[in-house]
């Protein structure tokens, strides 16, 4: 498995971050749709099943596993941290309302941790109890998960940013059209689910995503 240090390596070479529920896949296996993106070069890769069953998780994780290994892809399982260790994974992406970061640290050191932030109150708590990285957002409206605080905007990557040392991903409503404004305003790891997801050709899209960010970082 990899270590620690290598994992960060990859989630720092990351641009584009699929996360896939089999929910927004139009019918189409999550594995094939996994296998899609890291062929399209995503470097990090999370499965995220909300409404199906440990068992059902457990299993897809297990079978992306090797794509994982094939394409370099760092694999993370969405709050359950039992799946995320009995699957192999990389690491696990925490909620709010799921087991605290400390908690996890203390439970699979190995893994890496992300937690989702949606404010800078927040994003202090996960730096306090060792998160290895953040997520902000939703930045932009979204109808792909739940939250309270709704959309939070572009102004919190920089305020979460400057005053956060954790490397961070930003999700929510992301489409190819805003990736200008959101690297201008600071993102780095662009988190995304039906953006990719429900694309008739998921490789492809990925490809193209990878294009535009390139084309707007290197322009910006």
């Amino acid at each position: 498995m990899r270590s620690k240090a290598e994992k960060l390596e990859i989630f720092r070479s990351a641009d584009i971050y699929p996360v896939i529920s089999s929910e927004f896949c139009l019918g189409r296996s999550p594995e094939d749709i996994f296998a899609a993106a890291a062929e399209g070069g995503a470097k990090i890769i999370q499965l995220r099943e909300k409404n199906k069953s440990d068992k059902y998780l457990y299993e897809l994780a297990c079978k992306c596993r090797p794509i994982a290994d094939k394409f370099g892809v760092l694999m993370m399982i969405d709050d359950r941290v039992d799946v995320a260790l009995a699957a192999r994974a990389d690491g696990v992406h925490l909620g709010q309302d799921d087991m605290p970061v400390a908690v996890a640290k203390k439970i699979a050191p190995e893994l890496f941790i992300g937690n989702s932030t949606h404010n800078l109150p927040e994003a202090f708590s996960a730096l306090e109890q060792g998160a290895d990285c953040i997520n902000i957002g939703p930045i932009y409206p979204t109808q792909t998960k739940q939250v309270n605080c709704g959309a939070v905007g572009l102004p919190m990557i920089a305020e979460v940013s400057s005053k956060i040392s954790l490397p961070f991903t930003v999700m929510g409503g992301i489409k190819i059209h805003r990736f200008k404004e959101l690297l201008e305003a600071g993102a780095k790891v662009l988190a995304m689910v039906t953006e990719i997801t429900t694309a008739p050709d998921v490789c492809a899209k990925v490809r193209e995503l990878r294009e535009e960010y390139a084309r707007c970082r290197n322009n910006g």
